[in-house]
């Protein structure tokens, strides 16, 4: 898996993302292709994306950075052929997908950090040190 920078695309927000229809996955009534189910939880330090495709390698993901845009992509290519006695059985198939996230102004684009196991692409998007929340203060009373 690689994170490559790039520049001069437009996505949607993140939140019109969050709120497409395909947002849960399925198939893509335009395309015929299908999507991978997405959860976005935000915390204190950030906020971390979860894609369930089950079934590949990490090495079958791209995931790029351009212009705040986080672009998570995979194209797989699968070929069989068996020949026995008098026939041969050739089987392929092709899946592909391709996600686009508009990063909030708040997540540092240098430190995102991605993750493949068990069926589940995991990216962690740490936020930028002054977007953290501000430890409480105790102010002494004079």
């Amino acid at each position: 898996m690689s994170i490559v920078k790039r520049n001069n695309l437009f996505f949607p927000s993140l939140m019109n993302d969050f709120i497409s229809p395909d947002w849960f996955g399925g198939t893509d009534k335009w395309t015929n292709t299908s999507m991978p189910a997405v959860n976005i939880k935000e915390n204190t330090e950030g906020f971390e994306l979860e894609l369930a495709v089950p079934g590949m390698k990490k090495d079958d993901f791209t995931v790029e950075i351009d212009n705040d845009v986080l672009t998570i992509s995979s194209e797989v290519n699968t070929e069989n052929e068996e020949k026995e006695d008098n026939y041969t059985r050739k089987e392929f198939s092709f899946t592909s997908f391709k996600r686009a996230f508009t990063l909030p102004e708040t997540v540092d684009g240098s430190k995102i950090d991605a993750k493949y196991e068990d069926g589940i692409l995991k990216l962690t998007l740490p936020k930028k040190q002054e977007a953290l929340p501000k430890p409480k203060r105790m102010i002494e009373i004079g």
